[in-house]
């Protein structure tokens, strides 16, 4: 094991650390951020279904959705529409870039705290919009606000979290995330009723989120990496002692020093990520965020209104179904809360393959026999069957794809890539967030029910990269990743030489890991 250390076991080096209150205030407040990411991606799809924001921005969509009798599946396929969901998410891939630069530089703390400007500016733009031009730059900005607090919000949550709990204390950004989709769901709910300006109340409320954002970012301590990484190591240790609750932090200052001493060596994180003993984190980051958004999750979560009613569920039962879905979202959720550090992330992930493959061949299968072009009567049991698959499919969705998605990047990457790596994670989910965002209803339009039986495919894929290249990462601490997992796997111990295992053994005394 990792040598050089006081406290060390058979397991592993387990530093000594009490859960104290400022560790818990502090993630909760970090992890408003994902409040403000789920309300943002809930809020869009209530919002298209409504006929007052219709009838001032997209007429002819409003058009087509009452006087259109040729296709049930090609109501809303409109490229000005599928832009105003997904331009958040091209914004946010491209602000990420910039974010990472502050993450690393001006440290994690003060990320988010850019971050909830964004928001709060992009909120006002919306709220306010008189025309097309002004929703789509609030949008933007409120991207902006998503690429910065993605970047730093699950960072912050790993680096200030005890081993034992990480993974809990990291999925709340993503339990954040499903409360911000259910507030998002209620909020449509109650203002679809008020007319003609319930979609502003919509759009304006997401300051609510934002504010909290902004104010947490004020009050919550920078993470000891942080600011080890930025030379500050007496008020780094200070902080240690602070949100471990014991004065014998030494082992931990020095892991996290030595790290970070290796990681100043690295002047060129993201080609350093390319080196080939950083492949497995590489790879496995990358993929988990394409798998996460090909299981057809946010199509199912953005366009949950449009989609109940191309359906042939009326205004109101659609909101309300959409309410449901976001409830077991939230529900489920909870369950990967108290289950990831106990079953571990490759159990939830498998068990949850097999769910959301019956759960989307069952709904292809109901709407392919009950769902025409000419006929939307789905029928009452049909429609309530349909509720309860796409449930089903959120439900397992919640507890693993969901938060571990997020979860098995932040902790992989090895602190020298750590800022990079995160990048990468939150660009690639965000530039798939956007293809799927944007092509969803044409989609829709074109593959009809089969587009359930499209994602159950890709669902069968990820379970396969699961089962045999994604390897335990459950109460590993982050330093020993190298040693204990990426060593020990059949496939990915072929990228880590001999060289990079010195390293490890010898806390980091080589130049192997300079570029």
């Amino acid at each position: 094991m990792a040598g050089g250390f006081s406290v060390s076991g058979s397991s592993g080096t387990e530093f000594e650390a009490k859960i104290t209150p400022i560790v818990i205030i502090s993630c909760i407040m970090a992890a408003t951020g994902g409040l403000m990411f789920g309300y943002d991606v809930g809020i869009s799809g209530g919002v298209t279904s409504m006929d007052d924001f219709l009838r001032e921005f997209f007429p002819s969509v409003l058009k087509k959705k009452h006087e259109d009798k040729e296709s049930n599946y090609c109501k809303y396929d409109n490229q000005g529409l599928q832009l105003f969901t997904s331009s958040l998410y091209l914004a946010g891939l491209t602000a990420t870039f910039f974010a990472s630069y502050t993450t690393r530089r001006l440290g994690r703390r003060l990320t988010m705290l850019i971050a909830g400007v964004f928001f709060l500016v992009g909120v006002i733009f919306n709220g306010a919009a008189q025309n097309l031009a002004m929703l789509i730059v609030g949008r933007i900005l409120l991207g902006c606000g998503v690429g910065f607090a993605n970047q730093a919000v699950p960072l912050f949550l790993s680096e200030i979290a005890p081993t034992r709990i990480r993974g809990g204390l990291n999925i709340l950004f993503q339990l954040n995330v499903t409360i911000g989709i259910l507030f998002a769901s209620l909020v449509n709910y109650g203002t679809a009723k008020i007319h003609p300006w319930g979609w502003r109340l919509s759009l304006s409320l997401a300051g609510i989120p934002a504010a909290l954002l902004t104010l947490g970012a004020l009050f919550v301590v920078d993470t000891p990496n942080s600011l080890i990484e930025r030379g500050r190591l007496e008020e780094g240790k200070a902080v240690l002692r602070k949100i471990r609750g014991t004065d014998n932090v030494e082992p931990e200052f020095n892991e996290i020093v030595e790290a970070s001493r290796v990681a100043q060596e690295v002047k060129h994180p993201f080609r350093n990520l390319l080196q080939r003993r950083n492949r497995p984190q590489l790879v496995i980051a990358v993929l988990l965020q394409v798998f996460q958004q090909f299981t057809g999750i946010n199509a199912i979560m953005f366009y949950a209104p449009v989609l109940f009613n191309t359906l042939g569920f009326k205004s109101d039962a659609s909101l309300y179904s959409a309410v449901i879905t976001g409830a077991v979202n939230v529900l489920s959720t909870l369950v990967s809360v108290y289950s990831v550090d106990r079953v571990g992330r490759r159990m939830l992930l498998l068990e949850a393959g097999v769910q959301m493959f019956l759960s989307q061949v069952a709904i292809a299968v109901v709407l392919g026999i009950k769902v025409t072009d000419r006929s939307d009567n789905l029928g009452h049991g049909w429609a309530i069957l349909v509720v309860v698959m796409v449930c089903t499919f959120v439900a397992s969705f919640a507890w693993s794809w969901g938060p571990l998605g997020w979860l098995i990047p932040s902790e992989t990457f090895p602190l020298e890539t750590r800022s990079a790596g995160q990048s990468v994670t939150v660009c690639v989910n965000l530039l798939f967030t956007f293809v799927i965002a944007q092509a969803f209803l044409s989609m829709l339009c074109h593959l009809k029910y089969a587009i359930f039986a499209f994602f159950s495919a890709w669902v069968v894929v990820m379970s396969i990269f699961v089962l045999f290249f994604l390897p335990e990462t459950k109460n590993v601490p982050i330093e020993e990743m190298t040693e204990r997992v990426w060593m020990q796997h059949w496939y990915w111990k072929r990228f880590m030489d001999g060289d990079n295992h010195h390293v490890v053994a010898n806390g980091g005394k080589s130049n192997g890991t300079t570029v």
